[in-house]
């Protein structure tokens, strides 16, 4: 169980777990070739974003902080499941993604051409429909959301439980 005390070490993990998501989706795009499609890099763009989000929990002084942060994950870590459900119950069944709303985030924030080796696109959805390990790549993703929103709402609940309580003057 998480404490209070392990609040800021949990939002650690999660950062850490999400950053090493994207280097272990990098190290299967150019060492095993398997190439992204825009659903995919959204999703490498939210795990990005969830390391940064819990970053602040960790390193921040101020108690509030740490909360702020496992709530900005856990709805972070929600937007993840969506995409990765998406990718599998629709775009992996799409002859192309081209223009949908993953395509139209990635390049309306030129990620695409700010860091290609990390978030272009290089595959339609239906080609870049994969398995690891005999499971498709974005139910690993989809999972790996999930756990990271359930650390983030543990260490949120330790840091509600260990706010003082506002008593009653009898």
């Amino acid at each position: 169980m998480v404490t209070a005390r392990t609040a800021r070490p949990t939002l650690g993990l999660i950062a850490f777990v999400a950053f090493a998501a994207v280097g272990i989706a990098l190290w299967t795009q150019h060492a095993l070739g398997m190439q992204p499609c825009p659903w995919c890099v959204l999703q490498r763009l939210i795990f990005v974003v969830i390391t940064l989000a819990a970053l602040p929990g960790v390193l921040s002084p101020r108690a509030g902080v740490p909360a702020l942060s496992s709530v900005a994950v856990m709805a972070l870590a929600v937007a993840g499941v969506a995409a990765a459900l998406w990718q599998h119950l629709v775009a992996a069944r799409s002859p192309s993604c081209d223009l949908t709303w993953a395509d139209r985030i990635v390049s309306g924030l030129h990620l695409d051409t700010a860091l290609p080796a990390v978030f272009s696109p290089q595959a339609s959805c239906a080609e870049a429909a994969t398995k690891l390990l005999g499971v498709p790549y974005e139910l690993w993703s989809l999972a790996l959301f999930a756990v990271l929103g359930i650390l983030a709402g543990l260490a949120f609940r330790s840091r509600a439980n260990a706010m003082p309580r506002i008593q009653r003057a009898v």
